[in-house]
């Protein structure tokens, strides 16, 4: 999914910038479109052989709140990407701990995402990747997990 972000690539290239065989990939790039996530948005003739180009079906994916007990499969992976981001390279990491009324918070909600949708209307596909990820929620309260333990 990360190769399609930008630009839409045929599973050769998809197969060449992940460093996995062909077929390995054409089977991922099936199983994606078959869940709706890449479609093709182009083919080409090649020596006699269509070349299909594939893309991300949407420009965003939203994935449903994990049930109790579950991992956060999103953040789990952004945490990931940031542990794997270089060192020495610029980011900007922040937690903030904020106490707001239900407007507020569905307000926040919402400029966070227009925020994130004008950035991505920005992005040039020849500039190197960034990632933003947010998780805007209201946490379970202290005295209530502890209640919990005992």
């Amino acid at each position: 999914m990360a190769v399609l972000r930008f630009e839409p690539a045929t599973i050769t290239q998809i197969a060449q910038r992940v460093g996995l065989a062909k077929g390995s990939s054409s089977y991922h790039v099936r199983l994606l479109e078959r869940a709706g996530l890449v479609k093709v948005v182009r083919t080409r003739k090649v020596r006699g052989v269509t070349e299909r180009y594939y893309a991300m079906a949407a420009r965003s994916i939203e994935l449903p709140d994990p049930g109790p007990g579950q991992p956060d499969v999103l953040l789990r992976n952004a945490v990931a990407d940031l542990e794997a981001s270089p060192v020495d390279g610029e980011r900007h990491v922040r937690m903030a701990h904020l106490r707001l009324t239900e407007e507020q918070f569905t307000e926040l909600g919402a400029r966070l995402q227009a925020l994130a949708d004008e950035y991505r209307t920005l992005s040039d596909p020849s500039l190197p990747d960034v990632s933003l990820v947010f998780a805007l929620f209201r946490p379970t309260p202290r005295r209530q997990v502890e209640g919990d333990a005992k």
